[in-house]
Order: C-alpha cells, then sequence, then structure tokens
C-alpha cells in the first residue's frame, strides 16, 4: 500500500531493464512534486495511476517534475503528465530529453569512435543502436528549468541540490537537512554500486568524461552533509552511507587492482579485459560491462598504476607500470 511518510511517498515501477523496479518519490509542498518519473511503458503508467489513487491524487495533481537524471527509467512518464508545467533537471540532460537529429549523430559518431578506440570487435557495434534503443522509453519534454549545485527547489522549502555526477553526467540528488534526508537516484543504492556510464562530453571537442573518478569524488561529496536516511532510485533505503561511501571506494580500489594484475604479462585492449572480467554478461550488455572495465581503467590511470599506448590504428592498449 502506498503511503505518506513525513510529507513523502515512494512510488514503485516496473522497468523493461535489467535492474528492475524503479522508485518515485511524490512530496507535499508549495508545488506537489514527483521526483524522477520511472520508464514510459503501457505497465508502469497503470502502476503509477493506481499508486497516486491509493495516495488520493491523480496524474492531473503533479504539478512539476524533477529529475536525479536523464536515464529513461527515471524520466519516461513525463509525457503523460500535463499538467506538470515545471520539468527540472541539469542541463546536461536537456539533448537527451530532445533527441533531435544532431543529438543522434553526435552520441552515435561518439560510441563509434570510442568503441574502436577501445579495441571492440566489430560485430559487436550493434550494442551501440540497442543503446540507442532504450530511449524508445524515455520522455521528450525539454526541461524548462536548469539547476546547480546550492540551488534550492522552488516549491519544495528546504529542498538542496546537489551535483552527484558519475552514474550519469547530469546526476543530481536532493537534500532536506531539516529531516536529514537525501533522494539520491541511482547515486548510492543499499545492494550494489552505481555503475559510472560512459557518456560523451557535453560540450564538442572536451575530453571525454571519466564517470569512475567523477562517481568517488560525488560519493566522498556526501560525506560533507548529515544524512540519516537515502531514498534510492532502486532497492531499499540506505542507512549509515557515511560507511556505505567508505566500503564502497575501497570496494572499487581492490577491483580496479584485480584489473591491474589482468595486464602485468601483457598490455590488452579495454575490451580483452571486459570479456575476461564479464565472460557471460558482455554479450548481453556491452554498454554495462564495457563501462565498468573503462572505469577501473581510469581510476588506474589516475593513480599511475598504468599506462596507455596507442597502436596504428589507433586502438588503446593498457599496460601496467
Amino acid at each position: 500500500m502506498t503511503e505518506w511518510k513525513n510529507g513523502i511517498a515512494q512510488i514503485t515501477l516496473p522497468t523493461p531493464f535489467p535492474v528492475g523496479d524503479v522508485h518515485c518519490y511524490v512530496i507535499k509542498g508549495d508545488a506537489l512534486t514527483l521526483v524522477d518519473a520511472g520508464p514510459k511503458t503501457n505497465e508502469a503508467w497503470q502502476r503509477f495511476v493506481q499508486q497516486l489513487k491509493e495516495l488520493h491524487l491523480t496524474p492531473n495533481d503533479i504539478e512539476q517534475v524533477i529529475y536525479t537524471h536523464h536515464h529513461p527509467d527515471h524520466v519516461g512518464l513525463t509525457d503523460y503528465l500535463d499538467s506538470a508545467e515545471q520539468i527540472i533537471g541539469h542541463e546536461y540532460g536537456q539533448p537527451w530529453l530532445i533527441r533531435d537529429e544532431e543529438f543522434t549523430k553526435y552520441h552515435r559518431n561518439f560510441y563509434h569512435n570510442m568503441f574502436h578506440q577501445l579495441g571492440v570487435d566489430a560485430s559487436q557495434f550493434f550494442h551501440i543502436q540497442k543503446m540507442e534503443g532504450t530511449l524508445q522509453f524515455s520522455s521528450q519534454r525539454p526541461l524548462t528549468k536548469f539547476v546547480h549545485e546550492g540551488d534550492f527547489i522552488d516549491g519544495l522549502h528546504g529542498w538542496e541540490v546537489i551535483e552527484t555526477p558519475g552514474h550519469a553526467q547530469s546526476h543530481l540528488s536532493f537534500y532536506h537537512a531539516q529531516s536529514r534526508t537525501l533522494i539520491g537516484g541511482d547515486h548510492v543504492l543499499a545492494t550494489i554500486s552505481s555503475n559510472p556510464l560512459l557518456e560523451p562530453p557535453q560540450k564538442r571537442g572536451e575530453e571525454r568524461p571519466k564517470p569512475q573518478l567523477q562517481y568517488n569524488d560525488s560519493l566522498r561529496k556526501l560525506k560533507n552533509y548529515e544524512i540519516e536516511k537515502v531514498l534510492p532510485g532502486h532497492g531499499p533505503d540506505v542507512a549509515h552511507v557515511h560507511a556505505l561511501v567508505d566500503r564502497r571506494i575501497a570496494r572499487q580500489h581492490e577491483r580496479a587492482m584485480k584489473v591491474k594484475n589482468m595486464i602485468e604479462e601483457m598490455p590488452l585492449t579495454a575490451f580483452d579485459i571486459c570479456k575476461q572480467l564479464f565472460p557471460q554478461a558482455y554479450e548481453r550488455e556491452l554498454s554495462l560491462t564495457l563501462s565498468e572495465t573503462v572505469a577501473q581503467l581510469d581510476y588506474l590511470q589516475s593513480i599511475d598504476e598504468v599506462t596507455v599506448i596507442s597502436r596504428n590504428d589507433d586502438v588503446w592498449m593498457y599496460k601496467s607500470k
């Protein structure tokens, strides 16, 4: 039964993705606000309407929507929320919502070039189209307002914006100091570490973002806030978040050192390493497994444990120092 707890109600929706169900949050304020909006599927919409009904609400009562990030399982149903006049999020997410021809060309070229550079076999390039296919579950309503670090949300007294890039370049978390509550999207999950996904830079010509390094910095940032509870995008609520941050960062270092051991004897491409790390999963979920692999390699480069050699065909080989 969906119910209010201190002015917040959690709505849980099915997704067509391996991650499973996603949580959205309705918050009472000067404006009735929905944080995240699930994927655009008929099943998710029916469940959404039913759970709103349990709160004695209808979709037309939603006055504004705020996104933790732009991924399809967090934004899709906004297309059906005509009463929501404000759609709020990070500006990086805007192109992913509009998805015009220029966006498609830029992103397709980015992933093609990156896959080549990482040594991905040409037979696996179909995963780029597979990634694009997930956007059918997204929204195409543009953001009406961008928010940044330290902003407070209009219509929601006391809710502060924290920029937490890593899992997504657009990722935001929302902190309420009085209740010591954080709405964390996919930034902090109770049972798994969020995958820092490879995404293109916001501006063309800029260096590719290194999401694992961003993610670690964003995790450490949470230790500056007194947080008693994290309301996540997936799974159970998170308590003792500061201790969890320390465990996650330590565990990530351990994973990275295992990757270094793989290249002690001879240099390998990121795709070679990915196949060793995920021998079963890489063919099903190449974008996720490759992102995880590159995350560890970026981290190893940052602590001067590996070096990169570029072959004549512009494919990168990673070598242990």
